[in-house]
């Protein structure tokens, strides 16, 4: 993750949605997601402790959401997470992003600036 990330002062959707994921996804079964920091929300799903109900706080966040914050679990995340992407981090809006940001006060992440050509450039 980079410095201007800016997942690193937010973590809305750590605190907002259940991270549920396949039980493959698990060490016993090996996978990289800690087996003692799951629960079982169906035969085949685990979810993330402390996302299966609202309030939802994953275990994994560390930190402030909006302040400052980080997971824990990084290297050990879910194909849930590591799927999750920012809105426009690639160039596109994120709806999902934008419903976790608007659930904790925090507004929604703006498009980057693009660089203008000046009217007397030729494209």
């Amino acid at each position: 993750m980079s410095v201007d990330n800016p997942c690193l002062t937010c973590g809305a959707c750590c605190a907002y949605f259940r991270v549920s994921f396949f039980w493959g996804e698990c060490t016993s079964s090996g996978g990289t997601v800690p087996d003692q920091l799951v629960v079982q929300v169906s035969p085949y799903h685990v979810a993330m402790q402390g996302t299966e109900a609202k309030p939802a706080r994953c275990v994994g966040l560390l930190g402030e959401v909006g302040c400052g914050v980080r997971c824990t679990l990084y290297e050990q995340r879910s194909s849930t997470c590591r799927e999750f992407e920012a809105a426009w981090s690639n160039g596109e809006p994120n709806p999902h992003c934008d419903a976790a940001r608007a659930a904790h006060g925090l507004p929604p992440l703006v498009p980057p600036l693009q660089p203008h050509l000046s009217p007397d450039r030729v494209a």
